[in-house]
């Protein structure tokens, strides 16, 4: 892709010391996206100890549309992906956790998606099937899903699955907080958007381990999910205004 072209999509990707990682997702990101136009992808090096940086930088040589953006320290998921988006080109935003796990072969079924929904799709979120994960965190995901459903109503069985695809505009309009990627569903449907959904194959991590624990955020999302019900509750109609003519 000529530096010069707009590109069509921006792929951001959150990264804490997943090195071992990076070739690997960038290849199947390039061989993914490049039938369907200009693309950009960006790492958001959250504050990582291990040669992250250095690995992108190092296809950056060969890839004018990869970019790099650094945390001086690490700020979470949600903050990452905030970086990446305001700092994106593309009118159209796809999401993916960089360990490898978020299949970029799915990625224009993504894009199909979104278009086919029509521009009263705010969101298209993806939704895992066959989940690689431990015993234990599928156990804690499948309650954590199905309490945040009972509360919000948000109508989507995998908030935490990282792979999603949305306008730029539309996420920029939502109210930001920390953890803001786990309630994206209820956020877009209380600006009057609708969702659209893909199942996408879970796999293994191409390498290292799992930067997010259980019981280090257990009570910070009972308290997120309350904040976001109240930010539901407290919306108010949108008027339908129409400016009149002097004529």
């Amino acid at each position: 892709m000529s530096e010069t072209m707009q590109p069509r999509v921006a792929v951001i990707i959150p990264a804490r010391n997943e090195a071992g990682n990076i070739a690997p997702v960038v290849a199947e990101i390039e061989a993914a996206l490049t039938p369907n136009g200009p693309f950009e992808i960006i790492y958001i090096n959250d504050g990582s100890t291990d040669t992250t940086a250095q690995q992108v930088r190092g296809l950056m040589q060969t890839r004018p549309w990869l970019r790099l953006i650094e945390h001086a320290q690490s700020c979470g998921q949600s903050a990452a992906v905030r970086t990446g988006v305001r700092a994106a080109r593309a009118p159209v935003i796809i999401t993916i956790d960089g360990d490898g796990q978020n299949d970029p072969s799915f990625m224009p079924s993504f894009l199909r998606a979104l278009e086919g929904a029509g521009s009263r799709c705010g969101l298209v979120q993806g939704q895992r099937v066959g989940r690689k994960d431990t015993a234990f965190k599928r156990f804690q995901s499948r309650v954590a899903n199905k309490v945040r459903n009972f509360v919000l109503q948000d109508g989507t069985r995998d908030t935490g699955c990282g792979f999603k695809c949305f306008p730029r505009d539309v996420y920029l309009a939502l109210p930001y907080f920390d953890a803001l990627h786990r309630f994206m569903p209820a956020l877009v449907r209380r600006e009057g958007y609708e969702l659209a959904y893909v199942d996408v194959i879970d796999r293994p991590r191409h390498s290292g381990v799992s930067n997010y624990g259980f019981f280090d955020r257990l009570w910070v999302g009972i308290v997120d999910l309350m904040g976001v019900n109240w930010l539901i509750r407290r919306r108010k109609r949108v008027p339908v205004a129409q400016e009149v003519s002097s004529s």
